[in-house]
């Protein structure tokens, strides 16, 4: 069996430095790693500069640095922390305080809902798939951009 990395307890300014970077070039998302699988917790930064991933990466003390994909030549290549599942729940039970985009509520749903709609063992029953479907759904919407529309008023 694997053995995961704690996350580090932070200071107050370290976690609000940390939910300052996730609300500004971060996500908390639901993401699949293949095609067809149950979405997993993701909590990701990305930033041209190493030496603050590295800070993240060495204050939280878990999670990874990968390099993106620069597709033009002058584009300055880019890095991107990330740290999911249990380990991405620490890490929002530390910074949720201090986040104010719309993060903060999605950090709040997941807090209150992702270790009881997702079984250790993966195997859910229909009725927990339904639930956790609903919550899935109810997540996505909290982002400002997937909101839908609001009707234009008749005047």
């Amino acid at each position: 069996m694997a053995k995961y990395k704690k996350v580090r307890k932070l200071t107050p300014e370290d976690a609000a430095y940390i939910a300052g970077l996730i609300d500004g070039e971060g996500t908390i998302s639901l993401s699949r790693k293949h095609r067809g699988e149950h979405r997993q917790l993701m909590v990701s930064i990305s930033n041209t500069e190493a030496p603050l991933l590295n800070y993240v990466k060495k204050t939280i003390g878990a999670g990874r640095i990968t390099n993106k994909r620069t597709y033009q030549a002058n584009h300055t290549p880019g890095l991107t922390y990330a740290i999911s599942n249990r380990q991405a729940l620490s890490v929002l039970e530390l910074v949720s305080p201090y986040l104010k985009t719309y993060k903060a509520k999605r950090a709040k749903l997941i807090l209150r809902n992702y270790v009881r709609l997702t079984p250790r063992n993966g195997k859910y029953t229909p009725a927990q798939l339904k639930e956790r479907d609903f919550f899935i759904d109810k997540f996505l919407r909290l982002n400002p951009r997937r909101q839908a529309p609001v009707p234009a008023s008749r005047n």
